[in-house]
Order: C-alpha cells, then structure tokens, then sequence
C-alpha cells in the first residue's frame, strides 16, 4: 500500500511588479491585468485613507491605474521600487483631490458668507419700488382714455382682452389696436424715463 502524501498543487509564484511593469511599457495588455490585480486593492486602500470617501477613491485610483499604464515606460528602476513608484503616483493624485475639494468647499463657504454679509437695502429697495410706481403712473396718464382704461384692466385687473372689450363696449379688434398702441407709447415713455 502507497502511503504518499496527497499531492498539492504547487502554488504559482508571485507576479513581480517590476517585471510586469516593463512588460506594460512595452504595450503588453495581458500584463498589465495581471498588475493591475495585484496593485489595485492595495492603491485603493492608500488613496482611501487619504480621501476618506469611497467614491472619490474609486475615481483617483482608476485615474491612477490609467496613468500607472501611460506612464510605464518613464518608470526608472534605478530611482526606487516599482511599487514605490506606484504608490507615489497614487498619493500625490489623491493629495492633489484631496486639496482640490477641500479648495472648492472653501470657495463655497466664501461664497456664502458673502451672500450673507451683504446688508439688503430695504430703504433703498422701497424707494426704488415707489420712483417705478411714481413714473408707470405718470406715462399711464400720457395715454388715451381708452388705451389708458385698457391697458389697466388687462395688465392691472388679469382680464383677458375679450373681458376688456365687453367691459368697456369696444369691438375685440379695436381694444387689440389700442393696446398694442397704448404698451408701444408706454414702453416709450419708461425708457426715456421721464417723471412728473
């Protein structure tokens, strides 16, 4: 009887990243899935403790995974370990969105203490509004009987121009005329912004 230990299967060894680093250099896609497997989990957990939001890591660390594949033939080993060199590009892209948001919440905040730093004029506000009524009523007064009656009670009163033309017992197409006069002769008058 054979009492051998039961065979095992021999695990495979590591990928190294500096060999498949070079093989992305050169264009080679299949290698760059594999480094990809092996460097993404442990990317994505670098950028994550930087930006502390998932969805923001996840964006940076594609970015840094794309930039990682454009940029591998620049990769020089002489200046350090290739994941030395990943991981650095992985921080510095996500201190630089880290920073990037950080200035955005800023100018937010800037913005909206502006908003509310700045006084309303209330004074300055109601005089505005009573200078507008004082010169409408002035070039109201500028216009015919009929324009002048029209035009209140379709602008002033919400009646509809056949309302108008029943209200004042004026045919439908001469209200029509006169209001279309009356609006020309008192957009006139507020533009030369005359007043009485």
């Amino acid at each position: 009887m054979d009492e051998r230990a039961p065979l095992t299967p021999v695990p495979s060894p590591a990928p190294d990243a500096g060999a498949l680093l070079g093989q992305v250099a050169r264009g080679d896609e299949k290698a760059f899935a594999r480094l990809y497997d092996l460097v993404a989990p442990r990317i994505h957990g670098l950028v994550r403790r930087v930006l502390r939001d998932s969805s923001q890591a996840e964006e940076v660390t594609q970015e840094v995974l794309v930039e990682i594949w454009r940029r591998a033939p620049q990769y020089d080993p002489g200046r350090g370990s290739p994941t030395a060199w990943m991981f650095t590009i992985a921080h510095r892209r996500a201190v630089d969105r880290a920073r990037s948001e950080q200035a955005a919440a800023d100018r937010t905040v800037r913005i909206g203490i502006a908003a509310v730093d700045t006084p309303y004029d209330s004074v300055a506000d109601e005089v505005a509004v009573r200078l507008e009524r004082k010169q409408v009523r002035h070039c109201l007064h500028q216009l015919t009987d009929l324009q002048r009656q029209a035009v209140t009670l379709a602008y002033f009163q919400g009646n509809t121009y056949p309302q108008v033309a029943e209200i004042l017992g004026t045919p439908l197409p001469t209200i029509k005329s006169r209001m279309r006069d009356g609006l020309a002769r008192l957009r006139d008058c507020l533009s030369a912004g005359v007043t009485a």
